[in-house]
């Protein structure tokens, strides 16, 4: 047994050290005998409860020469393999010799024997054995886990030497537990190099079960074996076996409860000094290998914000390890040190510029950082490539690094600020997105993760260094954005995003709209509360914006990311157009609110809040209303109609109480939605927001009141009787919400058990009373119009019948008179060429035209009844004379309406116009005080 570290060595040399590789020789795992294998001789009888009872037995002289004689023959008789049905006495009498051992080392031998043919295929008579004797099995060979504890080296090699990786035996190990007790008898060969090399042999066979992966974790397996990994070992097998169990652990079991074994301080110190010493010293395929492993572990470590990566010393190595190419250090640990252009170094390189951004996250690290200078050596990435130049790395290795690079600083950048600044990073940043945009006949391999889509162009460059700026603008540093804006970010910015849309690449349109979006992003951080950038951004940037706002609808549900650069779109509007009167002109020019309505119109609900919000603040502006109510949607719908069919979809949506005719029933909460039901009231501090005060921000019924009332809830074109009922809710929504307030201080205050005085309690009870008197009075007014419709459409109805008639009454007299007329005329001529004028009369009504403006939108602006072509599209200048007064405003032309001043609608005396005077004209409805 002395060869046994040599063979464990030889073995891992041969399968290298990764774990797909490292599988021992496969055996079988149990073997069928049949009858023309001669299964009498294999299967012979044996006494076996005969020897168990012999070696049970203690006071006979010769007992032990008798024991040893009759194991010796057991040993003789299984010699083949031991059969599932006896396994389970055979362990028993291994288990009484090994009991024997200490004070009778005679008996090592015997268990020894024994042991050897646990190595042998287990041998079944029957198909069905495997399952019959399943538990004998597992408990079995959990038993080897016990006799571990015997101190003899040899016995326990040779427990060890039998775990091969048999699917049924580990089945059996995991049934048994045997991995937990092999894991306990690790901390019995802390000083037995020989023993813990095959143990941790086992452990490496047993970890490829997430059974026995779970055992091992619930024995602390992990910090066990990791706290040992720089223990002396001149085979380096210690390091190989133990990395491939962590590996599987991490793999296998709970990642959370692994890495939390592993988060502290001994363990981490274990693995930096092995990184160390494989970074510094290591020279084979196989150490580099095996010390990109040890960084990609100790990479899942520090995720947890909890390992004391900096007490240890580890994070400051992994940033000197991780710049010295870059960033020349007299640091003895890199003197003298290179990194070769090999896969493995390469690979090495790209894990130390990923273990920075999961280590910056760690704010004690920013010192390190700048002590070690990551930014500068970051920045050595972020330029055109050199021609002519020798590198270390191929050119191919060269553009991966620099976009992990690149990446990266999106991540360290941010949190050092004077440093990037100090760096001239701005600068550097727009060179470099200059470059990107330049001819430069530069063709990219487009390899790796951060190069996906920029085969053959410049994409994935200029998609990182967006990426970098966006982070850095959104930092809302002054420094940063004023330098960025003084060096011309913003016209670039422009720049950029109309020569992407001059050409377009469908190919990888996914990436181009990417950089479209970060563009719009980091345009509206730049101009976001500042004004005179917003009239930088001018009219260049409302044309790029337009642009977007036209794409097709169809393509939001492409999953290409055309919904983001919307969000991003209409944020820009928000940030580079509203607050500058130039810029909110020429959008309202070019159509821009019509086509803010059409996106409303979609009825997309993740867009309809920012559109509403931009809809509040546009209507700041006196020339967007008569835009507002000049648009048209689908089946001629004015934006009136549609905000307050948004508002009840979103009523529907809240589980506001309505019936069917869209009447308030609850006039005490005529506002409460299903989820305000369901919440109890309950006392909160001054600065904490109510449930009803929260409900104005999480919906949309708050924005559709300011726009409409922005619009001064007059002269509303284009509503039905439906609208009208609904609009009645609306114009007293703020009343409403006040009334709720009021209501949830009263509820709050009665909890509380405070009691208010007489003055106080009058006030209160006058509120409450005062606000579901509102109530009351919408709902007697959304009565009385329904009603009113319903007498109108009987009316309507009665009328049309009415017409029908007579029209059918007029033509049997034409009939009877032309039949008369037949009858007396017996001048064939004259009867010929009355028939031919008749025909004639027919053929010509069919030709009369109709006058090319006969279908009109009516649009009622400060009194003025204005009527507008119908078409797809109304083009409204900014300030058109016919729809804000004018000549005509106040002729008789007009149509002369009572105006909405607020509060209840009443009836007025319908108004006949000049060009229907027969027409039936229905009860119209305004708005007066209460």
């Amino acid at each position: 047994m002395s060869t046994a570290p040599a063979v464990a060595t030889a073995e891992a040399q041969e399968s290298g050290y990764r774990r797909k590789s490292s599988s021992p020789r496969q055996i079988p795992v149990v073997a069928v005998v049949t009858e023309d294998e001669e299964a009498r001789d294999i299967f012979k009888p044996m006494d076996l409860n005969h020897i168990i009872k012999l070696l049970e037995e203690t006071d006979k002289d010769d007992l032990e020469e008798k024991q040893l004689k009759w194991v010796k023959k057991l040993v003789q008789c299984y010699q083949n393999g031991l059969p599932l049905r006896d396994l389970a006495q055979i362990f028993k009498i291994l288990n009484l010799c090994a009991g024997k051992i200490e004070k009778q080392p005679c008996f090592a031998e015997s268990a020894y024997d024994i042991l050897k043919l646990c190595g042998l295929p287990f041998l079944k008579k029957k198909v069905s054995d495997e399952i019959t004797y399943a538990e004998d099995t597992a408990n079995s060979i959990a038993l080897l886990g016990d006799l571990m504890k015997i101190p003899s080296s040899e016995l326990r090699i040779q427990i060890c030497y039998q775990q091969a990786s048999s699917s049924y035996k580990i089945q059996m190990a995991e049934v048994g537990g045997l991995a937990k007790t092999m894991v306990q008898a690790m901390h019995l060969l802390e000083n037995q190099l020989v023993e813990k090399l095959w143990v941790l042999k086992v452990l490496q066979h047993l970890s490829t079960s997430e059974v026995n992966c779970t055992l091992m974790m619930k024995a602390q397996a992990a910090s066990g074996i990791c706290a040992h990994l720089n223990d002396p070992d001149p085979s380096g097998q210690v390091l190989f076996r133990s990395s491939e169990i962590l590996w599987n652990l991490l793999e296998k079991s709970s990642k959370e409860e692994i890495i939390q074994q592993l988060s502290n301080f001994e363990c981490l110190l274990a693995l930096k000094e092995v990184f160390k010493n494989l970074f510094m010293r290591g020279f084979s395929h196989y150490d580099h290998q095996l010390r990109n492993d040890i960084l990609v572990i100790t990479t899942i470590i520090a995720q947890n914000p909890e390992a004391p990566m900096i007490e240890c010393g580890f994070t400051k190595d992994l940033i000197l390890f991780a710049t010295f190419n870059e960033v020349k250090s007299q640091n003895p640990l890199v003197k003298g040190l290179k990194l070769s252009n090999s896969y493995e170094d390469f690979e090495l390189k790209k894990l130390l510029f990923n273990i920075i951004v999961i280590l910056c996250k760690d704010l004690p690290t920013t010192q390190l950082l700048i002590e070690g200078k990551v930014v500068l050596a970051l920045f050595t990435y972020v330029k055109k490539p050199e021609k002519h130049k020798i590198i270390e790395w191929s050119a191919a290795q060269h553009e991966e690094l620099q976009l992990h690079a690149i990446a990266t600083l999106s991540s360290v950048a941010p949190l050092l600020i004077e440093e990037y600044m100090s760096c001239q990073g701005n600068a550097r940043v727009l060179a470099f997105l200059e470059w990107c945009e330049s001819e430069d006949p530069f063709c990219s391999h487009g390899n790796s993760f951060h190069g996906t889509g920029g085969r053959g162009n410049k994409f994935a460059q200029m998609r990182y260094s967006l990426r970098l700026l966006r982070a850095m603008v959104y930092l809302e540093d002054k420094t940063i954005n004023t330098d960025l804006c003084e060096k011309g970010a913003i016209q670039q910015m422009i720049g950029i995003f109309k020569n992407i849309i001059s050409k377009p690449n469908e190919k990888e349109e996914a990436i181009v709209l990417e950089i479209q979006s970060d563009i719009l992003l980091i345009l509206s951080g730049l101009c976001e509360h500042h004004i005179q950038r917003k009239e930088i951004f001018g009219t260049e940037g409302v044309d790029i914006i337009l642009h977007v706002m036209k794409t097709d609808p169809k393509k939001l549900q492409s999953g290409l990311g055309h919904n983001v650069l919307l969000f991003s779109t209409l944020d820009s509007i928000w940030c580079c157009i509203l607050g500058c009167y130039p810029s909110e002109d020429y959008f309202l020019e070019k159509e821009g609110i019509f086509l803010l309505l059409d996106l409303l119109a979609l009825n997309q609900k993740k867009f309809c809040n920012l559109i509403l919000g931009i809809m509040v603040e546009f209507c700041d502006n006196p020339k967007t209303a008569a835009h507002v109510n000049v648009w048209r949607g689908k089946k001629n719908q004015t934006a009136a109609s549609l905000l307050i069919k948004l508002w009840r979809k979103e009523e529907k949506e809240l589980g506001v109480k309505r019936d069917k005719n869209g009447k308030i029933i609850d006039t005490k909460r005529p506002l409460f939605t299903s989820f305000q039901e369901e919440q109890k009231i309950m006392p909160l501090p001054a600065n904490c927001p109510s449930i009803a005060v929260m409900d104005v921000a999480e919906n949309i019924r708050a924005k559709i009141y300011a726009v409409l009332d922005k619009l001064d809830f007059e002269n509303l074109p284009g509503l039905s009787t439906e609208d009208f009922v609904t609009l009645c809710i609306i114009h007293r929504y703020l009343d409403f919400k006040i009334g709720e307030i009021w209501n949830e201080i009263y509820e709050e205050i009665k909890l509380e058990k405070l009691r208010p005085v007489s003055t106080d309690q009058k006030i209160l009870d006058t509120i409450t009373t005062a606000s579901e008197n509102i109530g009351k009075m919408v709902a007697s007014l959304q009565s009385e119009m329904i009603e009113s419709q319903a007498r109108q459409d009987v009316q309507n109805e009665q009328k049309a019948y009415a017409k029908i008639q007579a029209t059918h009454k007029q033509r049997e007299l034409a009939n009877k008179s032309w039949e008369n007329f037949v009858a007396r005329t017996s001048n064939a001529k004259m009867l010929k060429k009355a028939k031919r004028l008749q025909e004639k009369a027919i053929e010509s009504s069919r030709y009369i035209k109709r006058p090319q403006n006969a279908i009109l939108h009516q649009t009622d602006i400060k009194g003025l009844n204005t009527t507008v072509p119908s078409g797809p599209v109304v083009t409204v200048k900014s300030t058109p004379a016919r729809l804000i007064g004018g000549p005509l405003a106040d002729t008789e032309l007009a149509l002369k309406k009572l105006p909405i001043r607020g509060g209840a609608f009443q009836k007025v005396k319908a108004v006949k116009t000049v060009d229907e005077p027969k027409k039936s004209i229905p009860t119209s409805y305004t708005l007066e005080t209460f």
